[in-house]
């Protein structure tokens, strides 16, 4: 049977709280979410001032970045691209960018969903979070 790591309260923790610092260096109003490999919400923050749908994107963007096990930029550029049909898959409806894998040797331990400002800030905030945990 193989052994894989997975997202502890304190990586959820760490995560959380590196994301929210770089969003506050930057001044950006932004909802974050952790969730595990199988999408399930570990934790989120909404800054206050945060859009209320903020929070329900960055948990989209979260959970679509697990189950597909990278990054939201690639479903959003393949949409752009006018693979159009790709809207219709089932489960994932984050296809934004500003969601990104937590992987440690290969392994998908969950992933971390940013919403609030331009998507490139989002995905800057979400590698800070990671970066949190030395990934």
């Amino acid at each position: 049977m193989k052994t894989k790591p997975v997202l502890e309260l304190a990586d959820v923790k760490a995560i959380l709280n590196a994301a929210e610092a770089e969003a506050a260096k930057n001044n950006w109003v932004v909802s974050i979410a952790v969730v595990d490999d199988g999408g399930n919400l570990l934790g989120m923050i909404r800054r206050d001032g945060a859009a209320p749908v903020s929070a329900h994107i960055c948990q989209a963007k979260a959970r679509t970045a697990a189950l597909g096990r990278r990054d939201t930029k690639g479903y959003e550029d393949m949409i752009n691209n006018g693979r159009t049909a790709f809207l219709s898959a089932p489960v994932i409806d984050g296809m934004l960018e500003g969601g990104l894998p937590v992987m440690k040797d290969g392994e998908c331990l969950g992933a971390v969903g940013v919403s609030g400002v331009k998507a490139s800030e989002d995905a800057q905030i979400a590698k800070a979070g990671i970066a949190g945990i030395g990934l």
